[in-house]
């Protein structure tokens, strides 16, 4: 059981000087020596500067002068930029690379004197569902090692849930910090588009791609979500909008009546399990109960948006990987012989086969003569989606459905099955095809013990009602983890 699990817990005991920042930052460090090796979660551990920055913080509690993340130890994912430290987005093709700034998140982190402990596994270059894609090998689930942990950040999840820090920093494109969650019983949040700077995010799908949290608890979700929003002028596509004191509005939603909406088509899903659709349903009815307005309602588009959605983020990976060609970044082949063959080769052995697997098809649906049959046509899709989407959040206040249609399944049962791992984002596509905020919730869990989420859609920018309402489902239905 992780002996700091929240920063509440953490700064209470630090406020009545029974433990340090500096011991919890050795106590997480151990944790980390003994068990890293079987889950393989982290790529590269910052003991030295943790450590340093741990006293650091320790002198500011000291003179009263410390930020409000004193004591928050927290990972980064393998894709976040931090100044000095290695950069590889689990890639070979990145395995050397020292990254020369930090990303606008991991700044904002250090100003509030949180403690960034290291850098986690994904799937590479953030493409996957199950973290089995990294070229430093698959993460195992902490709470079951023969199952994945779920990806693309897998490694940021187990991190949170093997107890090797509190909170962990991760990427979300369709579905890469929500289903984790649900996979290791966390609380995973994926912002509105454009709420967090991506300033420093090595980019998969540009319009899509997202920073997020894994937490414990609703609370540290809001306070460093608090931290690490707003305007950033290195963001062009970031929003001006002033961030609200997402702490200070946990407690909103406790007496409201709210309207919420679920679709038809996600609850009785062919490829739904059993007990996931039945804790859904048992949730709503139980949200019945407590007074609020909860209606079923069709909604059309279920299966149109996974290949929307992977015709234009292949679409987008393709653009944004054409920069890792040996020459201007990236791994050099040394059987290069010429300019041909130095991009043929280093981009060849650079790259993992899904990435390119993801570039071809991305380079294809862009290419003349198909550009109007697949990107163009995907494009209306989402905005069709987007609009209807839209529409229903204007009538309910959310939109609940399953996080994913199961639990964790095993190591290398899908790796094979592109298709199948493909329609892991089926649930969770949708909030990152509208730019809406979602959030998955561990508030069920199989008659194999394995947990799982269910996710709250809502508004955009409204993270505010979104955590408040989290923490009332939170309060009520929660899975205790052992």
């Amino acid at each position: 059981m992780n002996k700091y699990s929240s920063l509440k817990e953490v700064q209470s005991k630090l406020g009545h000087s029974e433990t340090t920042v500096s011991e919890v930052v050795d106590y997480f460090l151990d944790c980390i020596s003994s068990k890293n090796d079987e889950i393989n979660a982290f790529v590269e551990v910052y003991t030295k500067s943790a450590k340093e920055k741990a006293i650091e913080v320790d002198q500011k509690l000291k003179e009263g002068k410390a930020g409000k993340l004193a004591g928050l130890i927290i990972s980064i994912k393998d894709n976040i930029c931090y100044k000095g430290r290695g950069l590889s987005a689990s890639s070979k093709m990145l395995e050397k690379f020292e990254s020369l700034y930090s990303a606008t998140v991991v700044e904002r982190l250090l100003e509030e004197d949180a403690v960034i402990i290291g850098r986690t596994n994904c799937d590479e270059f953030a493409m996957g569902s199950s973290n089995e894609t990294s070229y430093y090998g698959a993460v195992k689930n902490p709470l079951n090692t023969q199952k994945v942990a779920g990806g693309s950040s897998g490694g940021a999840a187990a991190a949170v849930v093997a107890g090797f820090c509190m909170a962990s920093l991760g990427s979300d494109t369709g579905g890469s910090i929500r289903q984790p969650a649900s996979f290791t019983g966390l609380v995973g949040l994926k912002p509105t588009y454009g709420r967090v700077s991506r300033h420093g995010l090595i980019a998969f799908g540009s319009s899509f791609d997202q920073i997020g949290t894994f937490t414990n608890d609703v609370e540290d979700a809001a306070l460093i979500m608090e931290v690490i929003s707003g305007k950033d002028e290195f963001d062009s596509t970031l929003s001006q909008l002033e961030v609200p004191a997402y702490c200070e509005l946990l407690d909103n939603s406790s007496s409201k009546t709210l309207k919420i909406a679920y679709f038809d088509c996600y609850v009785e899903h062919e490829g739904i399990d059993d007990d996931v659709r039945k804790r859904t349903l048992e949730v709503i009815e139980n949200l019945k109960a407590d007074g609020h307005q909860v209606d079923k309602i069709p909604f059309d588009y279920l299966d149109q948006m996974v290949p929307t959605y992977y015709v234009l983020t292949t679409a987008e990976a393709s653009s944004n990987l054409a920069r890792y060609d040996g020459i201007h970044f990236g791994y050099r082949s040394e059987q290069a012989t010429d300019l041909e063959s130095t991009y043929v080769l280093s981009r060849s052995e650079g790259f993992g086969k899904e990435v390119k697997r993801r570039i071809m098809l991305g380079t294809y649906v862009l290419s003349a003569g198909y550009y109007d049959a697949y990107y163009t046509k995907a494009q209306k899709v989402r905005r069709i989606v987007q609009e209807k989407t839209n529409d229903v959040l204007k009538e309910y206040d959310f939109i609940i459905s399953p996080t994913s249609p199961h639990t964790a399944f095993d190591l290398n049962a899908q790796t094979n099955d592109q298709i199948k791992m493909y329609l892991e984002d089926i649930f969770t596509v949708q909030a990152n095809l509208c730019g809406i905020p979602a959030i998955s919730l561990p508030l069920g869990v199989s008659k194999e013990k394995m947990p799982f989420g269910i996710q709250l859609m809502g508004k955009a920018f409204d993270e505010a009602n979104l955590l408040s309402f989290s923490k009332v489902l939170m309060n009520k239905f929660v899975f205790k983890k052992d």
